[in-house]
């Protein structure tokens, strides 16, 4: 899987980046800390399981590899839920929406999740905020044209408070963001662009996963084999499911594509993935807007004047979240070096 567009071969001509106060949302690296929290999953859920189906079919201004790599019957098995009998969050991306609109009604119809992902993979970054504004503008039509609504409407990857901006122009609830990679929780950010507004809504981000994702199939240190996929997600959700169950309930999300997952050859490591946790107990699978919607009644946005954040229901107790994904893992290292030291004692 390649970047979504070239890079120069004279990188002294890539633009220095240069910090926009208005629109870039600060790095927070200190987070929920070492203690977490409970994010008080429905039912008492040790974990909530989201599992997301990337629809990018040529979505790149070069994209005939991509296009002829799509085996016939992927994206009926995938999305008609053949092998899920769960929910899921439909990333569509406009231009693979705009070509093929009926992938996006059938998302609609079985009452599945969509979301919107971007209108094609082009380098935005060089990209003045007026053509961006204008391709937000355009993804969110074909989004409402081609899947019937979008109400439910979120956002994963794109132009930082931009986003906020142009939804809120628009009148579209943008329920939540999933431009992170950074946690195993849910958790607010506030919006550069509400600093002077009396009442702020905060933008409440959903992390993403680059861990448990099948696109890893496609890159030289990724999957080598369906084994490898399922062994992997299977490793990851036992550990968070662990933690849960200790009392410190996390979230995952396992990221799919059709062109990926959906292979003859591969298809049945996700079925087994999917049967793997419907065989465990207080398990919440959900979607990324009922995820939303849950964080934002227990846990609703307050803007922060530090670090700290999220104020448990009920009480006056704050704390810190860790927005580096190294952080946790060093965390669950040092608990696993703790254990086995105090077994050995």
């Amino acid at each position: 899987m390649s970047a979504p567009y070239d890079l120069p071969t004279d990188t002294s001509k890539i633009k220095e980046f240069e910090w926009d106060d208005h629109h870039d949302f600060p790095r927070d690296l200190v987070g929920y800390g070492e203690n977490s929290f409970d994010p008080k999953w429905l039912g008492g859920a040790k974990i909530a399981v989201s599992f997301v189906i990337n629809y990018e079919e040529v979505i790149s201004p070069s994209s005939s590899s991509i296009h002829s790599d799509i085996p016939l019957g992927a994206e009926h098995t995938v999305l008609n839920g053949d092998i899920f009998n769960y929910k899921y969050t439909f990333y569509a991306v406009g231009k693979a929406i705009e070509d093929n609109p009926a992938v996006g009604i059938c998302s609609m119809k079985n009452d599945h999740d969509v979301a919107s992902h971007a209108y094609r993979w082009i380098d935005y970054a060089n990209m003045p905020r007026s053509k961006k504004r204008h391709i937000l503008r355009r993804r969110l039509r074909l989004l409402q044209r081609s899947a019937g609504s979008h109400q439910r409407a979120g956002i994963m990857a794109d132009y930082e408070a931009l986003v906020w901006e142009v939804y809120k122009e628009m009148g579209v609830p943008l329920l939540w963001d999933s431009d992170s990679y950074a946690e195993d929780l849910p958790y607010w950010v506030d919006v550069p662009v509400e600093e002077n507004e009396k009442d702020p809504k905060g933008m409440l981000m959903i992390p993403y996963s680059d861990d448990c994702n099948d696109y890893k199939f496609n890159v030289p240190t990724g999957f080598g084999s369906p084994t490898h996929f399922y062994d992997h997600v299977k490793n990851a959700f036992d550990t968070l499911y662990e933690e849960g169950c200790e009392g410190s309930p996390k979230m995952m999300t396992i990221a799919l594509h059709c062109r990926c997952i959906g292979k003859p050859g591969r298809l049945m490591a996700l079925k087994r993935i999917v049967e793997y946790i419907a065989s465990k107990e207080n398990v919440w699978v959900v979607t990324r807007t009922q995820t939303a919607e849950h964080f934002r009644e227990k846990f609703p946005y307050q803007k922060r004047l530090s670090r700290t954040w999220c104020q448990e229901s009920g009480s006056e107790q704050h704390n810190e979240r860790m927005t580096c994904a190294q952080g946790w893992a060093c965390l669950r290292l040092r608990r696993e070096v703790f254990i086995a030291l105090k077994q050995n004692a």
